[in-house]
């Protein structure tokens, strides 16, 4: 994974302040490592409305829509299966389509990248002051049924979850421990595997709850597991996302460890902020510079 050669900057808005003073000091605070709740005040925005995220899910290209059944166990293996609608009726009847619906990137169509760049911007100065540049900032909006599950799983990116309709109840564990997502499912996952992780039961004693309410929102580290369980009524979530030099180094080095367990070798795991991976990651660069992503096959 290639970090941008540019860096992203917000865009000018006169929108009104979404995160206040102090739900922009809290998660100063605690970025980029620690899971926490914050308030915020995006409401029921006319471009989160339920006829409007239909005809945008309409828009998108095919790879930028996902979506299933929400009547699934914490971890399943691979990805669920289809609900048998087309995206457009699972989101405008979600209420009674027992579904669960992601539209991603949605950043590609120019009102949605506005409200992405007006959000991120907000966060900013705490971003940049613990990671350096923002890069590839990117949204993605969760439409859910009614006690619908999200599986069990990691994601590459720093990433806020805003409650905008609903509620639902996050379940996070601590990213980087190996008890929780082995050095292999990380490596499998960089290497093009799938992100969905191997669950058990004795996990939930040692997971964090996060009950989030509309106006509510919770920070996700970088590569950290969770699971999502969403409330009695139909569920309306923002996720806005973007990564750092670091996260890229992250993944990158995990790469080199996937090489080099391939050969044989037991590679040391990689380290968690604000330790650097910077030298394995450069080895992974070289290497596809030379040979390709995946030169030993």
């Amino acid at each position: 994974m290639n970090a941008p050669s540019t860096h992203w900057k917000p865009a000018r808005s006169s929108a009104p302040t979404i995160f206040n003073k102090e739900a922009r000091a809290k998660f100063g605070a605690h970025y980029p490592e620690g899971p926490h709740q914050l308030r915020h005040a995006l409401d029921r925005h006319p471009l989160l409305e339920i006829d409007a995220l239909a005809d945008l899910a309409e828009r998108l290209p095919e790879t930028s829509v996902e979506y299933n059944r929400g009547d699934l166990p914490i971890g399943v293996d691979g990805k669920p299966d289809a609900n048998g609608l087309s995206i457009a009726d699972t989101i405008r009847h979600v209420h009674e389509a027992n579904s669960w619906a992601v539209l991603k990137n949605v950043e590609q169509v120019p009102s949605y990248e506005a409200l992405l760049s007006d959000l991120l911007g907000e966060l900013k100065e705490e971003i940049e002051a613990k990671t350096g540049p923002m890069l590839t900032p990117q949204g993605f909006i969760f439409i859910s049924s009614p006690n619908a599950v999200t599986p069990y799983h990691f994601d590459p990116e720093h990433n806020i979850l805003l409650q905008v309709a609903g509620s639902k109840t996050m379940t996070q564990f601590q990213a980087g421990n190996p008890k929780f997502a082995s050095d292999e499912m990380h490596e499998s996952y960089h290497s093009g595997g799938p992100r969905e992780l191997r669950w058990e039961d004795d996990f939930l004693k040692s997971g964090w709850e996060f009950h989030l309410g509309q106006g509510e929102a919770v920070y996700v580290p970088v590569m950290a597991p969770h699971f999502v369980r969403n409330g009695p009524d139909s569920s309306i979530s923002l996720s806005i996302t973007w990564r750092s030099k670091w996260s890229y180094d992250e993944s990158d080095a995990r790469c080199t460890n996937a090489l080099m367990r391939r050969v044989g070798l037991t590679p040391r795991a990689t380290k968690r902020w604000p330790a650097t991976n910077l030298k394995k990651s450069l080895a992974f660069r070289a290497w596809r510079k030379v040979f390709g992503r995946w030169g030993l096959q």
